[in-house]
């Protein structure tokens, strides 16, 4: 039987499926150095969740015929060094967008009710004895603002921005999207270029990979041509955003709120100043983690693997 190894558990779903045609280990590490000192050197297959893939990894198993990737990124993968070794990778494009989705719609939401400050200032005790809430939340600049009416932009349309613009539409939001690729928009939703995305959208949320092409996409000459009071949601890859550039626009009144579900590196530092600023909504990577996604994704990643194999 083939072994394949795991540097982290997924999901019983997928489990399963491994472990009735292979062989099946759990590094529980995913640090490559400690990765290619050993634990790959008799695997056939290689299964990581968001943990990088070096080049060093791979050339340590020489017995594998496969990586699969749980998620849809494939960024943090040494593709070129995958090729070269003859490699093929597999990943689960689309088996988390509907969580995805559904979870950028949530965000957008939090930021325009602006819930961060408002569970934080009722959680302090912020609010005045002897008002009224309702009252106190207006004193206090915590008036939030409705979607329906608005403008989102979504820069990418895959199969997540897809999931946004139906959820959006539903909300009683104007879509448009820009995507690099000559995409068929869905019923309802206006292809525009980037610059005018930018300068019409209430919201923009971001749903490209990270690439040369994309990597500080959004940064401070972008920043500056978004409305003011605009929101920023990102559950796409950390280096999409120039993170610095966002704390400057939120600080300088440029930018009402951001929403950031993924940092460079994971975990970030406690200190990092996106944690703890008060527009923004800080989440742990965590838009994809619903259950049903991840039984999905481990399916996916596991057949995937499974076909690669049986081929030989």
């Amino acid at each position: 039987m083939p072994e394949i190894l795991l540097t982290e558990p997924i999901a019983d779903a997928g489990m399963e499926l491994l472990r009735a045609a292979a062989e099946v280990r759990v590094a529980g590490v995913t640090d490559p150095a400690a990765l290619a000192a050993g634990p790959l050197a008799t695997a056939d297959a290689l299964v990581v969740r968001s943990s990088p893939v070096t080049a060093a990894m791979l050339e340590a198993a020489p017995r594998l015929r496969v990586v699969g990737r749980h998620g849809a990124g494939l960024d943090g993968i040494d593709l070129a060094a995958a090729q070269r070794l003859g490699i093929p990778v597999v990943s689960t494009p689309g088996a988390n967008a509907e969580s995805v989705a559904e979870f950028v719609v949530l965000a957008a939401l939090a930021l325009a009710r602006q819930l961060p400050g408002a569970v934080a200032t009722l959680a302090s005790g912020g609010f005045p004895a002897g008002r009224s809430l309702p009252s106190s939340v207006v004193a206090a600049g915590l008036t939030g603002t409705m979607l329906v009416g608005r403008t989102v932009g979504l820069v990418g349309l895959g199969a997540i921005g897809r999931g946004v613009a139906v959820r959006a539409l539903g909300l009683g939001m104007t879509v448009i999207a820009f995507d690099v690729a000559a995409v068929v928009p869905p019923q309802g939703v206006r292809l525009v270029p980037l610059d005018e995305l930018l300068r019409s959208a209430d919201v923009v949320s971001l749903h490209v990979p990270q690439t040369p092409q994309t990597t500080g996409l959004i940064g401070a000459a972008a920043l500056a041509s978004m409305r003011p009071d605009a929101l920023l949601v990102n559950t796409a890859r950390a280096g999409v955003v120039d993170h610095a550039a966002v704390l400057a626009a939120l600080d300088g009144g440029r930018l009402r709120g951001y929403a950031v579900d993924v940092f460079a590196p994971e975990p970030p530092s406690p200190d990092d100043p996106l944690l703890h600023h008060p527009r923004v909504l800080a989440t742990p990577h965590m838009a994809a983690m619903t259950s049903d996604a991840l039984d999905a994704m481990a399916v996916a990643v596991a057949q995937g693997v499974l076909d690669v194999l049986a081929k030989g």
